[in-house]
């Protein structure tokens, strides 16, 4: 069996080879970048499972790293950041980061996040590989949406949150079902990040984002995905 590939991405020397070692003991396989160019350049000739990244490197740090890799590519993302600031947290995840630990941190939650990541990046399942409502089509199995005849460009968070509206289309999520559903109940995170994630989604595949006609707000509640039948009444 392959061993799932996990890049490591900081300026700090020592920090990076504990971590190393403690995923090898856990069965992956492991490569490190220290800079923000070198660490660009191994995500494209690596090709990793995850990517264990520092938010402040030398070069390129590690939120511009996030957006050019959300650009081209679904690599789950773990930041590792010294900031308290829930800022730079929420910042993180709107572009596409998956978890995050802040510094310092014991080596036995960095392990218990990188398999809940790896575990909520898998294919759920649960339902059928392909989901169709009026013209919004998504397949599990190849992690591809359409809309309107269209290829849509979805991050790991979008599609994962997608997926989990339209499973349950027709019925009312609240953020804490969709924050444990995509985000996983160990994370600590802000409500507000389901709102943000919900906007770029938007933005993605409604014809108006501010009238959007699937991802419907439920106010005080949460949000619904519209079947068809309801989008006509």
């Amino acid at each position: 069996m392959l061993k799932r590939r996990i890049l490591v991405i900081d300026d700090e020397t020592a920090l990076v080879e504990s971590i190393c070692f403690n995923l090898e003991r856990e069965g992956f396989q492991t490569f490190s970048s220290y800079n923000g160019i070198d660490g660009l350049e191994a995500i494209q000739t690596v090709k990793p499972d995850l990517i264990v990244l520092d938010l402040m490197l030398p070069g390129l740090d590690g939120l511009e790293i996030c957006r050019r890799v959300r650009k081209s590519e679904d690599i789950p993302i773990i930041m590792l950041t010294a900031k308290e600031s829930e800022v730079d947290r929420i910042l993180g995840l709107e572009l596409g980061a998956d978890d995050y630990v802040t510094k310092p941190f014991s080596m036995r939650e960095l392990m218990a996040r990188v398999k809940s990541v790896l575990r909520r990046f898998q294919v759920a399942a649960n339902g059928p590989d392909v989901l169709i409502s009026g013209d919004v089509s998504l397949n599990k199995a190849t992690r591809e949406v359409t809309t309107r005849g269209t290829d849509v460009t979805l991050s790991v968070k979008e599609f994962d949150l997608l997926a989990m509206l339209m499973l349950n289309s027709g019925r009312v999520l609240t953020r804490e079902i969709l924050l444990d559903g995509v985000w996983g109940a160990d994370f600590f995170g802000e409500p507000r990040t389901v709102d943000v994630h919900i906007r770029w989604l938007r933005e993605k595949i409604e014809e108006d984002p501010a009238n959007p006609k699937y991802i419907h707000t439920v106010r005080g509640v949460g949000y619904r995905f519209n079947p068809p039948t309801e989008q006509q009444s």
